[in-house]
């Protein structure tokens, strides 16, 4: 079984990549790590590819618990395209271990 821990190094990196706000809204406050692609999915559960700072309302609404103005799909779609366009075109949010 992976881990679903996110090491602090990469933790960090990911803030320090978005700015220390979320990617979505630029909100300053209460941001969180999320996975794009969630791991039961196939999601990579630590590659860069995969993770995107959101605040806690935009993080909360991607998992349909608080929604905003958009969707849970919107949001969802909208971490896609922020994360495919940073690491475009070499984008893969995947699993590194599949076979």
């Amino acid at each position: 079984m992976i881990s679903a821990r996110i090491d602090n190094r990469t933790r960090k990196a990911v803030y320090a990549r978005d700015h220390y706000r979320c990617a979505l809204c630029d909100s300053p406050r209460y941001i969180q790590v999320h996975h794009v692609i969630p791991r039961g999915q196939g999601g990579s559960v630590t590659s860069m590819h995969n993770l995107i700072t959101l605040c806690q309302h935009c993080h909360a609404g991607v998992h349909g618990v608080e929604a905003h103005y958009w969707t849970p799909a919107d949001i969802a779609q909208a971490c896609v395209e922020y994360v495919a366009d940073y690491y475009a075109p070499d984008w893969w949010p995947y699993r590194e271990d599949r076979g």
